[in-house]
């Protein structure tokens, strides 16, 4: 069974790769790195570098001996399209994926312009469901980028979102998430900019999840949003 996940959105995650390095304001309070360091810390032979940059050939094909299917959320601990990860070993990553077709999984990146010029050189197996974080109104464009790709399911994570997005696209997208920021230092969400996005998304008839209101202790902020819980999913299943 893949590693359960208290993300609220996924059932399980996967790490081939750890590490990454900041890329926007969204990065300031990164929960991978706390995390990672901590591991860091304790031993733990998979963080034995921290928050650097690191790919584990020995866990590329961990999805295909997991047979319950699950929703796995890929790269937990860092960014698939990242700088400085060869092409040849992100392919492997999607190789895995079509191979494990059972299982559903979600690709998250902030590196949308990379993932938009790698797109053609990858395999896009209809269990892959492809997403781009968008914290700001300034990162609405990676959605852009989104749009350019295969994926049979696309979808936008607006967390942590720092500031009202009132300009955006959602046209092609089959899903979107949005949340506050949580853990140290977290920076405040208005509710008007999470009810903005959720509107939209009712307007496109797009399946909206709420995953939290986030601040230092996301658990006791919960996630309930003008009185009810708001976890729909895409109504897609694997092909």
């Amino acid at each position: 069974m893949a590693r359960q996940s208290d993300i609220e959105w996924t059932e399980g995650t996967w790490n081939p790769v750890t590490g990454c390095t900041k890329v926007g304001p969204g990065c300031r309070n990164c929960y991978a790195e706390r995390m990672a360091l901590r591991l860091q810390a304790m031993g733990h032979p998979r963080y034995r570098n921290g928050f650097e940059l690191t790919m584990h050939e020995d866990a590329l094909e961990t999805p295909l001996r997991w047979r319950a299917p699950q929703i796995i959320f890929v790269n937990s601990m860092s960014d698939l399209f990242h700088e400085y990860l060869p092409l040849s070993f992100i392919r492997r990553v999607f190789e895995v994926m079509e191979r494990a077709s059972w299982h559903r999984f979600q690709v998250l990146t902030k590196r949308a312009r990379r993932l938009a010029e790698l797109a053609g050189e990858l395999p896009w197996p209809g269990n892959v469901w492809m997403g781009v974080s968008v914290e700001t109104q300034d990162y609405a464009p990676r959605i852009d980028e989104l749009r350019k790709t295969p994926a049979r399911v696309k979808f936008a994570s607006f967390e942590p979102l720092l500031g009202p997005v009132e300009t955006v696209d959602l046209d092609g997208l089959d899903w979107v998430i949005a949340g506050g920021e949580s853990g140290p230092g977290a920076r405040p969400m208005n509710a008007d900019w999470v009810r903005a996005i959720r509107d939209l998304c009712r307007k496109k008839e797009i399946p909206f999840f709420f995953k939290q209101w986030g601040g230092r202790d996301r658990k006791r902020a919960g996630r309930m949003l003008d009185g009810r819980l708001w976890s729909q999913y895409p109504e897609t299943a694997p092909a």
